[in-house]
């Protein structure tokens, strides 16, 4: 992880980017863990692994829009199988349908939406423009919020650089935490209202 490396620089981008099909790989804890081995330093270069980390975001989430685009069936099978993929496949086209951008820049903060909602946008076919630039906001956002999350930990215990990772990273899964228990009070409010509904709309109807 040292500044100037041309492999600091190919995993600032590869890993973020191949992340968007593989939600296994370290992407956000590698890009802390850059904030904290840069904590301090003033080299300029060090927005050059923001940089990459950013654009690298943004070619994950394009070539996951390809592969739903293109790939549509084997991409069900291969991400959607089973009644909790189905699932996820639903929820994701219903919330693309209502929060469209909002939802393609927020879903990279819900653990497993960065993929759900990126493979839907091809399956559905989304506009390519829209997704464009919300993926580039979001690049930008989650890229900026990990690495300088980072930073501020590694600067927050210079002598003990771990520590600050595990804050910087614990503060991380709070704020994913939190996204995603807003998502399902939403997700629990719309469905008890639909719950009322019906249930008007029946004794309305005896």
């Amino acid at each position: 992880m040292e500044i100037g490396s041309p492999i600091s620089y190919l995993i600032a981008f590869a890993l973020p980017c191949l992340d968007a099909v593989l939600p296994v790989l370290p992407s956000e804890s590698v890009i802390i863990a850059f904030g904290v081995a840069t904590a301090g330093s003033t080299d300029p270069r060090i927005f050059l692994l923001l940089l990459c980390a950013a654009v690298g975001a943004f070619a994950g989430d394009n070539l996951s829009y390809l592969i739903g685009w293109r790939f549509g069936p084997w991409a069900r099978r291969r991400f959607f199988s089973g009644e909790k993929g189905a699932a996820r496949l639903d929820w994701a086209e219903r919330s693309l349908r209502r929060f469209g951008m909002g939802l393609i820049i927020v879903c990279r903060f819900i653990p497993g939406g960065r993929t759900a909602v990126t493979l839907s946008c091809g399956l559905i076919r989304y506009s390519w423009p829209r997704f464009v630039l919300a993926t580039a906001i979001s690049g930008v956002i989650w890229a900026s919020y990990a690495f300088f999350a980072g930073r501020i930990g590694g600067k927050a215990f210079e002598d003990r650089p771990w520590v600050g990772f595990v804050v910087a990273f614990g503060a991380a899964l709070v704020v994913s935490g939190l996204v995603e228990a807003i998502r399902r009070v939403i997700a629990w409010r719309k469905k008890k209202r639909s719950a009322k509904t019906s249930a008007s709309t029946r004794s309305a109807a005896r």
